[in-house]
């Protein structure tokens, strides 16, 4: 223990440890570092695993995990991570390869730009969403038949000539 060799041990390997979540997720998804509800933290984070804030944080998260922040969780930060959980307060930007999930007491502002969005019912989102894909809008022509200033006028104005 604690660098003495063990005397009398036919096995000459050192053991492997393998990390193997229960979940049937990547190593990538397990939550291993955590700020607590009474931590204050201001800097950055960078991480190959997945972090829990339920407390204060300002500064920058990169992560290669999942992020959650907790109901008690404020966050002002640029955040990088494959999937954003927000139950508390988060003000910056998030880019997320995955998805990012806003929960009924959750509080999102700023920029986001994200693959999958999913806000539950009371949850606040303010700001400009992207979603990879598609870069341009695709183009909507006029119905075969109605030129485009019939077409126009029909959208814009009603029988009576009211707007």
């Amino acid at each position: 223990m604690f660098g003495k060799e063990k005397t009398g041990s036919s096995s000459t390997s050192s053991p492997t440890i393998a990390a193997t979540p229960s979940s049937g997720g990547s190593a990538a998804s397990k939550i291993e570092t955590v700020i607590g509800p009474t931590a204050n933290f201001n800097g950055t984070i960078q991480s190959d695993g997945g972090l829990r804030i339920d407390g204060v944080f300002e500064g920058t998260i990169q992560i290669a995990g999942n992020l959650i922040i907790g109901e008690s969780g404020k966050v002002i930060a640029d955040v990088t991570a494959q999937n954003v959980s927000v139950g508390g307060a988060l003000k910056g930007t998030v880019k997320a390869a995955g998805r990012l999930e806003i929960l009924s007491n959750g509080r999102v502002w700023g920029d986001i730009s994200v693959a999958s969005f999913l806000i539950d019912e009371g949850g606040f989102f303010r700001g400009q969403s992207i979603m990879p894909g598609e870069a341009d809008m695709p183009r909507l022509e006029a119905p075969v038949g109605i030129s485009q200033q019939t077409a126009t006028a029909a959208a814009t104005t009603n029988s009576n000539g009211d707007y």
